[in-house]
């Protein structure tokens, strides 16, 4: 006998939408599962086995063939036990056919038939809703997540009778209705208020802030680089409702939703340890999972001490950088994960530290000193915008008793800065100076004549590349829209060009 069920599984950080076809036939007792499953798959025969007689159903002693289609697609988690038992109770006759394929089932089960949560359930559940598939099966724990996907009927099973009962018409289940969301909080205390001094360096993150632009700090150890980048989440805008979701079905995917069930509307702040893998800055594995690009995709991605980073890692980061995504190919999949993140690096200007500070002596030979900046290639630095000298604080300033500017008051520059870039960037399809190609920057970024003079000196001078000379036309129409103008001036070019050309890049 014949039935199907559906399921879904990820590809990339999007939703498929499974076909279950189960057959029973006569022959030797046996459940096979085809249709290019990953172990975890392979392995639910034995889930979905015990699961179904420690239910108290029968499981048909027949020989048993499952196929997950579309069949060339591999199929990796373990959300499809679920449909699969389903399946196995319509086809033996134990549940009504066309009953069971107007839901969706995702979901793990245990070896007593109760259902547990997985990761991915947003992503998931997007796609049914996309397919028709409007009513849906799900462990209690991934309710909350299911319903962000909207206009869904939820439904949450603590266990595999509850299933059967729900679709017999013996037990309906209630539909499951959203509760008060729990967002991750920011880190308390993270405010630009607890630093002192270090207006320059304020000033450029202020400035990449509002217009999502990479940047680099170099400055001796002490100074103040891991608590100024620690801050920059404080003063960047509130997510829209679009990238909130974004990131949520991203966070679902990697498994880091920490059970929490509503929208993550704290833009990501990933900083990890120089000893990370290629594959796990950009994702990878045989089903590539997200990196820790993508897992900073509308947020920030910090890389304190930079040149400590292995060379193969800080190159996987140029393609991201310049397309706002990653594409990893393998044999199974070629997927493509967003990365539209701000990149930002600290180090120190040699490997002592001390070089060119006037307190203490360095010690480094300029060989070591050459060896250590060339660990960042060029390539990699001409994607960077803005270069921030970071020097070591005077015992004044770090006795000072000046009250700084609040990340809140900075915030709200910010903010307006973004209104401003929206609006003239929306038929774009963009949404910050930073994402601006070239045919952009002609069309929105108007210079005038002092301007346009400044810039043609500078780009001379310095011997910029066509993308040195858009970064810094990028730069320099933030500034204008820090200060309201709808013209980029000689003033704002001139901040731009400095920031550029700062005594941190000149050391690198």
């Amino acid at each position: 006998m014949y039935a199907q069920t559906f399921g879904s599984t990820t590809l990339g950080i999007n939703g498929v939408v499974i076909t279950v076809e189960v057959d029973i036939a006569n022959g030797i007792p046996g459940l096979d599962i085809v249709g290019l499953p990953d172990a975890a798959v392979r392995e639910s025969r034995e889930r979905v086995r015990a699961a179904i007689k420690n239910a108290g159903f029968e499981f048909p002693a027949r020989r048993i063939t499952v196929n997950l289609a579309p069949a060339d697609l591999k199929k990796d988690g373990s959300g499809l036990d679920l449909p699969i038992a389903v399946g196995i109770l319509a086809a033996s006759g134990q549940l009504d056919i066309e009953a069971c394929k107007q839901y969706a089932f995702i979901g793990e089960l245990s070896l007593e038939g109760r259902l547990r949560g997985i990761a991915g359930l947003l992503a998931m559940a997007i796609q049914c809703r996309e397919e028709g598939l409007c009513n849906l099966f799900v462990a209690p724990e991934n309710a909350a997540e299911a319903l962000l996907a909207g206009g869904m009927t939820v439904y949450a099973a603590e266990t595999l009778g509850q299933v059967v009962a729900h679709i017999r018409g013996e037990q309906r289940l209630s539909p499951a209705a959203k509760g008060p969301a729990t967002e991750p909080a920011p880190i308390a205390g993270e405010d630009f208020a607890d630093v002192q001094g270090q207006a320059a360096a304020k000033r450029a993150l202020e400035i990449a802030a509002a217009g999502g632009h990479n940047i680099l700090m170099v400055g001796p150890p002490g100074s103040g680089k891991t608590m100024l980048a620690r801050r920059i989440p404080s003063i960047l805008p509130t997510m829209s409702d679009q990238e909130a979701l974004e990131v949520t079905k991203i966070y679902s995917v990697a498994g880091l939703m920490n059970g929490n069930g509503g929208l993550i509307k704290v833009r990501p702040f990933r900083n990890p340890h120089h000893t990370v893998s290629p594959a796990g800055m950009i994702g990878g594995g045989t089903i590539p999972r997200p990196g820790e690009v993508t897992l900073s995709h509308h947020g920030v991605l910090f890389l304190d001490e930079l040149p400590e980073f292995p060379r193969q890692v800080l190159e996987v980061l140029r393609q991201p950088l310049e397309d706002g995504q990653v594409t990893i190919s393998r044999v199974n999949a070629s997927l493509a994960y967003p990365a539209k993140f701000i990149l930002v690096g600290a180090m120190n200007p040699c490997p002592c530290g001390f070089y060119n500070d006037k307190t203490r002596e360095c010690v480094c030979s300029p060989a070591d000193i050459r060896r250590y900046t060339k660990r960042i290639s060029g390539p990699l630095l001409d994607r960077i915008d803005i270069y921030i000298h970071v020097p070591r604080l005077a015992y004044s300033e770090v006795t000072g008793q000046q009250p700084a500017e609040t990340s809140a008051s900075i915030r709200r520059r910010v903010e307006a800065a973004r209104v401003l870039q929206r609006a003239r960037l929306k038929k774009f399809n963009l949404f910050c100076n930073a994402q601006m190609g070239h045919k952009h920057l002609r069309l929105t970024c108007p210079l005038t004549r002092e301007a346009d003079v400044l810039l043609q000196r500078a780009f001379e001078k310095m011997n910029l590349s066509a993308r040195g000379y858009d970064r810094i036309v990028k730069v320099a129409r933030t500034i204008a829209d820090l200060a309201g103008s709808e013209v980029i001036t000689a003033e704002h070019v001139g901040e731009a060009i400095l920031l550029r050309n700062s005594v941190a890049e000149r050391q690198i």
